[in-house]
């Protein structure tokens, strides 16, 4: 019967991070919550995939936020003996011409309907290994790029070889979630090489490949693009010279550029949301490169009032995430309810962590995420003076942030500061807390218990964001720059509130003082006084971004796409 269930699997999900609980460490941000409400939705939809990624024994970090304003990380080991199951299955990869030994953990999730997807979690640290070995699964996205191109070995290469030892012999479809999972493509084309009877590659293998590959690509921001140099690839890989030599696996014949080897050895490649297919296709010509837009799984993210108010009014909303659209028929009074029993959770919870004393009855306008730079957190703060005199003539806002920075990003670090430096500015006036060490659960709160979502990035780096789907679930309007989701998701007025103009070609010269000013604009004469002056109206704003952008942007659309359009269809050269 095991074994059974196991040749019903047809999809293998490579994602170099999962977030799937909180005390599983093996996520730093969006790209590894997407791939768990991915997770989530295929097994509520009964997708027959099974999932790979690495264990990473330290976490990602914690983060401390000091009396200064600077970012200090501290390690985040978790109890993966008590939150996973063993396999007894091993498997090797070469490094270096080192034979490395591999474990693999299990983490089953469970859909609606008791249809399960497993996890496969990647060790390397067993006692076959020497010390350094053993580190390689460790840390998510930590070392230099020695550290990391062996670190996608075991997850390309490995994660094929473990799935093979587990059982799995009859994936049809090898998802590759952003390029660190591309080296999987390198064991496929030994293994058509092998069933022909070869030790070498041919052109024949890397068609037979392409084939059976899927690629979603996630960001345009060139860091999220692996890079390594010939000589590096050479040195971990060995001497793979028919790989090498084979039809675009090498970018302009002198580096391994991960995207690429995924676009060239994928049947099927998309980008996050409408505007990142578009604005990948310009970056990476030559390609067919489509969009499947994120979502968020919702039966995770709902919060406990709005999950009984949709089971009361909408009882199928968990099997089927399209009926939210009859959230317009739910009573406003309720709608309003739910939210402030969302929002005073939150507001407990800040008060009592960081002694704010922030009120319920005062707007409040949340935004968490990655502390990246091209995020650009600390636009509200542009005119702090304008701030100040908008919340002390028009209305009171206080404002919630969280968000950590990569450890190694020091203008990401230097905008949490400057984002403290406003606080102190602003005392007195304008309530502001950043909530230190930003995990799964305080996302949660944080989407759903403000009454705004505030989004700035500079336009079109925002591939999608996911964060904002989350608020839009539990009824809270967006207010956001043009891009991303944002630009499917926005009606004026009625789903929430643009900021700025559309992106004009690459954005590289966009005007940050025009985005402030067009912030402070609408905060001031729309947003402030409807939320204090019109309450039905921005109520009518909170169910129709229930119904418009809760019914369409979560992952089991999102999987509806991936089967019709990437998981399935085997015509394709």
């Amino acid at each position: 019967m095991q074994q059974s269930a196991k040749q019903q699997k047809s999809i293998a999900y490579f994602s170099m991070e999962i977030g799937i609980d909180e005390k599983i460490h093996t996520y730093s941000g969006g790209l590894g919550i997407l791939a768990g409400d991915t997770i989530r939705s295929s097994a509520d939809l009964k997708v027959p995939m099974v999932a790979i990624t690495l264990l990473y024994r330290k976490g990602y970090f914690r983060q401390r936020i000091e009396a200064d304003g600077w970012q200090r990380e501290e390690p985040a080991a978790w109890d993966v003996e008590s939150l996973l199951e063993e396999m007894p299955q091993r498997t090797v990869v070469m490094l270096e011409g080192r034979t490395i030994h591999l474990r693999a953990w299990k983490h089953e999730v469970k859909g609606v309907g008791g249809y399960t997807v497993p996890i496969y979690f990647l060790d390397a640290d067993v006692p076959e290994n020497n010390e350094w070995d053993r580190t390689l699964t460790h840390h998510l996205y930590g070392g230099d790029e020695h550290y990391r191109l062996c670190q996608e070995v075991i997850l390309g290469i490995g994660g094929i070889r473990m799935l093979r030892s587990l059982g799995y012999q009859k994936i049809q479809s090898f998802h590759m979630n952003e390029g660190h999972a591309a080296l999987l493509t390198l064991e496929l084309l030994d293994e058509h090489a092998k069933k022909d009877g070869r030790g070498y590659l041919i052109e024949d293998d890397r068609k037979a490949v392409r084939r059976r590959c899927v690629f979603t690509t996630h960001t345009l921001v060139a860091a999220g693009h692996d890079k390594f140099s010939i000589e590096l690839a050479r040195k971990v890989l060995g001497s793979r010279e028919d790989f090498f030599a084979l039809e675009s696996v090498l970018h302009e014949g002198k580096s391994l550029n991960m995207t690429r080897l995924a676009l060239n050895l994928s049947r099927y490649v998309n980008g996050v949301a409408k505007k990142h297919g578009e604005a990948t296709r310009l970056t990476f010509t030559g390609y067919s490169i489509n969009s499947i837009t994120n979502g968020v799984h919702a039966g995770t993210w709902v919060s406990e009032p709005f999950q009984k108010l949709f089971d009361k009014y909408i009882p199928i909303w968990k099997q089927d995430n399209f009926s939210l659209r009859y959230a317009l028929s739910i009573p406003k009074d309720e709608i309003w309810k739910a939210h402030m029993e969302a929002k005073r959770k939150l507001i407990d919870s800040v008060n009592l962590e960081t002694g704010t004393h922030m009120d319920e009855d005062t707007l409040t306008i949340g935004f968490a995420r990655r502390a990246a730079t091209y995020k650009r957190a600390d636009l509200l703060f542009q005119d702090l003076e304008r701030l100040k005199r908008i919340s002390s003539q028009v209305g009171k806002i206080q404002i919630i942030y969280a968000g950590k920075a990569h450890p190694r990003d020091y203008e990401a670090k230097k905008i949490i500061q400057h984002i403290l430096q406003a606080k102190q500015f602003l005392n007195g006036d304008i309530k502001l807390v950043y909530l230190e060490d930003y995990n799964m659960t305080m996302g949660a709160m944080i989407t759903a218990g403000v009454d705004v979502w505030l989004n700035t990035p500079v336009p079109p780096l925002e591939a999608s964001g996911t964060s904002g789907m989350k608020a839009a679930l539990n009824g809270v309007p967006n207010f956001s720059i043009l891009d991303g989701w944002w630009i499917e998701g926005n009606i004026e007025g009625l789903t929430g509130w643009s900021i700025g103009e559309a992106v004009i070609g690459n954005g590289e010269n966009r005007n940050h003082s025009l985005d402030a000013a067009s912030l402070y604009e609408k905060l001031e004469k729309i947003i402030i006084p409807m939320f204090y002056g019109n309450r039905e109206q921005f109520i009518s704003m909170m169910t129709h971004s229930i119904a418009i952008n809760g019914s369409f942007f979560n992952t089991h659309r999102m999987i509806h796409e991936y089967v019709l359009n990437a998981y399935f269809p085997y015509n394709v050269e």
